[in-house]
């Protein structure tokens, strides 16, 4: 049985220690922003990021493509290791599909290495959460197809709970009207969202002023966790430059539910890009979405 490797994209959030430390090679989904294209590797820092976005910029951003994920898998497959790769949701970027394209590519050049290629149909740190737990499993000595296997079974276990602090971002993403938009940034209504089994981003509650927010993703924790509750050894914060509420939460977590391990990391500019600024997700394992 070969070695495996995790390899993973941009958009789980995670810090760029995770993935040094664990050895788990990224493959970068791009964004343009006036006029440049910036990678994982050569990318603005992240208050510098998030500063244009409050100056109004609004980047676009594009899919690791099949050539960019075959160069990736042929570097692993080089180094004789099966690849285990956790993309993000389907639902939400054609990430997935070029990786499942450049698989095959990989396969027709003739490399015997194995590519397990999942659909995590997780976003941000929802995907760094599940990523965190796979590599947990791979460094007790499960196998590729064990990991696999146990991914597959529990992705929709893991629960992304999160408010924005910019409506017009997610209008230009169609995920509220122009006019809720505009209305709802007069009188502070902040949106609550979460990742569904689809893996699709949906509008679940809006509640009026930021602390409200915050509590009710703390709140949605308590209500999803169910029978995860006393399983639950970490949760995952992802934040838009405020890290003072992410901590906010974070304290509220562990003071509810005791759970004293935590990680908090910054929402990628990926991902940033079609939440804004301010962007606070809650990330957890659950039995439901």
């Amino acid at each position: 049985m070969n070695e495996f490797i995790l390899m993973t994209d941009s958009t789980a959030d995670m810090p760029e220690s995770f993935y040094r430390e664990n050895q788990i090679p990224v493959l970068s989904l791009t964004y343009t922003l006036e006029n440049r294209t910036y990678t994982l590797s050569d990318s603005l820092s992240m208050p510098q990021f998030y500063d244009k976005l409050r100056q109004g910029a609004m980047p676009v951003t594009s899919q690791v493509n099949p050539e960019a994920a075959l160069n990736g898998f042929r570097a692993a497959a080089k180094q004789g290791q099966d690849i285990l790769c956790v993309c993000f949701s389907s639902a939400l970027s054609g990430t997935y599909n070029s990786c499942q394209l450049a698989a095959e590519m990989l396969k027709e050049e003739g490399f015997a290495q194995r590519i397990v290629v999942i659909d995590s149909l997780c976003a941000s740190t929802g995907m760094g959460l599940l990523l965190y737990k796979a590599n947990q499993m791979k460094q007790e000595g499960m196998s590729l197809d064990e990991t696999a296997a146990w991914i597959e079974a529990h992705k929709l276990n893991v629960c992304h709970v999160f408010t924005v602090d910019d409506l017009n971002h997610l209008y230009r993403g169609g995920r509220v009207s122009k006019t809720a938009a505009i209305v709802g940034s007069m009188i502070n209504i902040k949106p609550i969202l979460h990742v569904d089994d689809a893996g699709t981003l949906q509008v679940i509650g809006k509640v009026h002023g930021r602390n409200k927010s915050l509590k009710t993703l703390v709140d949605l924790m308590e209500e999803k966790m169910g029978s995860w509750k006393d399983k639950n050894d970490i949760f995952m914060i992802c934040q838009g430059d405020v890290d003072s509420e992410a901590e906010q939460v974070a304290k509220m977590v562990k003071e509810r539910f005791g759970i004293s391990q935590s990680l908090i990391s910054y929402t990628g500019p990926v991902i940033g890009s079609h939440t804004g600024a301010g962007v606070i997700g809650l990330f957890f394992m659950g039995d439901q979405r």
